[in-house]
């Protein structure tokens, strides 16, 4: 069954280029928050937390909701379609590193409803330019594929169990608080992927809902391939039975380099292409890690969509508003990629 919204965003889809917004995390560094900031007030009961938690940017959601609606609107304001919720390492398995795994529902919960107000009062002051939210499921620090032990190949810090209990937990919390649809993104490892998509479609068939999806891979390297060792096409065979309203590739290389890679996503997937790049690739010396101009950013991803490789674009570390602005600007007026016929027609179905 498509709702009303589902339906809205696959047929923008497929008359423009849609744009999803820039990094939260290089907005809150920029914000230059301290210690105060992460605990908040009385009323978040952390004032006597064991652990530090500067750093912890998806607890911001709770601690300081004011930034992440300060971030979420400049980024609306920008031109963003779609916004995505402060949650990157918003999963008990990530959050363990600050002993805050019994917070996890209320952060997924409190970050969708901020993006979710965010969202709503755009689309009521400008309607025709709807704006939607997505909640947003990183990669969790660990891997299941990979050993973190060089003299223990076998060894694994994460089950597959683990990670479904993780992400299942998440989703719960960006339902509930009201996002759109949903992004595995960043994916290093196909598998930890495996485990976000298996949890989303239990908690689907649990309640009797669906939601759309995007999943987006991660090149590591010049070598073309994510961190568990697929190639581009082997990444989408290995996801596409999730269906996906759309797939894509980010964070990374950056856009010069990515340019190969989404290229080749664009000729085989059957679903929506998305990508959003880093500004560029990581700069130590840089205040914010990256220094790539907007300019430069939104002609590399102009590049993408004259050659009809996308339908979503965005940025990912290092882009800020004005990046997206100019990206904006970039691919105005220009086509999105067409899906072939029979999977369009299957996209609307679902």
């Amino acid at each position: 069954m498509v709702d009303d919204k589902t339906a809205l965003l696959t047929r923008l889809l497929g008359q423009r280029i849609l744009i999803l917004d820039g990094a939260m995390g290089t907005m809150i560094q920029g914000c230059k928050l301290e210690e105060a900031d992460y605990r908040g007030g009385a009323a978040c009961g952390l004032h006597d937390h064991a652990r530090d938690l500067k750093g912890d940017n998806d607890l911001l959601s709770l601690t300081r909701p004011d930034v992440i609606r300060d971030i979420h609107n400049a980024f609306l304001e920008a031109g963003a379609d779609v916004i995505e919720t402060n949650t990157f390492n918003a999963t008990r398995i990530a959050q363990a590193d600050y002993e805050l795994q019994g917070r996890v529902r209320e952060i997924n919960f409190a970050a969708a409803k901020i993006a979710r107000e965010c969202a709503d009062a755009w689309t009521a002051r400008t309607p025709q330019k709807p704006r939607f939210v997505a909640g947003a499921l990183g990669p969790t620090n660990r891997t299941a594929t990979i050993s973190p032990d060089v003299n223990d190949p076998g060894f694994r810090n994460v089950s597959y169990d683990q990670l479904v209990e993780a992400y299942g937990e998440a989703v719960d919390g960006l339902i509930e608080g009201g996002v759109d649809l949903l992004l595995v993104e960043t994916v290093f490892d196909t598998l930890n992927a495996k485990a976000a998509l298996f949890a989303i479609d239990a908690y689907f068939e649990e309640h009797a809902l669906k939601l759309p999806i995007i999943v987006s891979g991660t090149i590591t390297d010049a070598s073309g391939r994510t961190l568990s060792g697929q190639t581009t096409e082997a990444f989408w065979n290995s996801v596409r039975h999730a269906r996906p309203l759309a797939v894509g590739l980010n964070c990374a290389l950056g856009a010069a380099m990515m340019r190969p890679y989404i290229e080749e996503l664009a000729r085989v997937a059957d679903a929506f292409v998305s990508c959003y790049p880093n500004a560029g690739l990581p700069n130590p010396m840089s205040e914010t890690g990256y220094d790539e101009a907007p300019e430069t950013t939104a002609r590399l991803i102009g590049d993408f969509a004259r050659n009809g490789f996308v339908n979503i674009v965005g940025g990912c570390c290092g882009t800020t508003p004005e990046h997206i602005r100019a990206i904006v600007h970039a691919v105005s007026g220009v086509p999105p990629r067409k899906l072939p016929a029979q999977a369009s027609a299957e996209t609307l179905a679902a």
